[in-house]
């Protein structure tokens, strides 16, 4: 029997049956984050022939250097949402400020935030980096999108996915009902479904973290790690594989399909950042947002990532995330070890 196709154009529209609210503006947010994906799909296959690969000469807001897929990637994103009538207002991660919709133009009534390419600091080595990105209602009632719209509590989120680029380029989203993985067919132009209600494995294989960065961690992370390489004396399990990449959309996609944790905590490496590396808004919501909703749990040590109200467009923040006992161990070590005693 020939096994039924299912294009992700089709998938969202049966999503949308269960949110009639949607009206159709939601389907065509979600597949237009899908057309920016295929476009930039398409460019990072031909990066090393077109001369995009390497640095673009300047740098974001975040004082880092951008390579030129990044600034591709981020144009690419904002001028396909920036005249649809569905978007209020956008942030990137690129973007010192809010992004508006140009004047003239009308204001939809969703925030999309997004990181356009994580993990480019890979590009040039060939390495999966990919697209992370989040979709809010916004607060405001009505005239131009606004920095509250996007300072936006994750348990807000409406949808959110990524996309990674790699031997493939799949596409993986939730809008809360399941998290479904789509694989990009070059040949038609087209994902198709391919990793139908994605759940997080009971048992767990790969921890992942910057071993690089030890010296600069806390006791509580410290042990923790022990804890998951069987060598603490409380380690009551098999000990998991060491597995880091360096890209945080691809460490997380393959613990997401394998089962484990990946963490980035705060660190005393690097005084400018003493809440950690990675931002709350363009990549830890978003990707808490979709563990949850396979099973698992994301926490910034103390707390749920999901409860915490971003203050700022590129506030920073520790993230554990993957399956949810092991997230809720590395809570009790850093509780045990790290936090000041009342």
């Amino acid at each position: 029997m020939t096994q039924e196709v299912i294009t992700i154009e089709r998938h969202i529209l049966e999503q949308e049956r269960a949110h009639p609210e949607a009206t159709g503006v939601f389907t065509s947010l979600l597949y237009d984050i899908a057309l920016a994906a295929k476009i930039v799909a398409r460019e990072t296959r031909r990066a090393g022939l077109v001369e995009i690969l390497g640095l673009a000469g300047r740098t974001n807001v975040q004082g880092e250097a951008q390579m030129k897929l990044d600034v591709f990637a981020n144009e690419t994103l904002i001028r396909i949402n920036s005249y649809t009538g569905r978007v209020a207002v956008m942030a990137s991660e690129e973007e010192e400020d809010i992004i508006r919709i140009p004047e003239g133009y009308p204001t939809g009534r969703y925030v999309l935030v997004f990181d356009p390419l994580d993990g480019s600091s890979n590009i040039d080595v060939n390495v999966s980096i990919g697209t992370i990105f989040g979709i809010y209602r916004r607060r405001t009632k009505e005239g131009p999108g606004t920095v509250e719209d996007c300072l936006q509590p994750g348990r807000n989120l409406v949808a959110a996915g990524y996309v990674i680029y790699g031997s493939s380029t799949m596409m993986v989203y939730t809008t809360g009902n399941g998290v479904h993985g789509f694989t990009l067919d070059p040949e038609v132009g087209e994902f198709l479904l391919s990793h139908p209600n994605i759940r997080l494995p009971e048992k767990p294989k790969y921890y992942s973290v910057n071993h690089g960065n030890e010296p600069y961690w806390t006791e509580g992370v410290r042990r923790f790690t022990r804890w998951l390489q069987g060598l603490d004396e409380e380690s009551p399990r098999k000990p998991l594989s060491s597995r880091y990449i360096g890209s945080l959309v691809a460490d997380f996609h393959r613990n997401l399909l394998a089962g484990g944790i990946f963490y980035y905590p705060a660190d005393r490496k690097d005084p400018r950042k003493p809440h950690g590396k990675l931002r709350l808004l363009y990549e830890a919501i978003p990707l808490a947002f979709i563990v949850e909703h396979a099973g698992g749990y994301a926490s910034d040590g103390t707390q749920p990532i999901l409860d915490i109200t971003p203050t700022s467009l590129h506030q920073r923040t520790p993230l554990f995330i993957g399956n949810r006992d092991l997230v809720e161990q590395a809570e009790a070590f850093i509780a045990r070890y790290d936090q000041p005693s009342t």
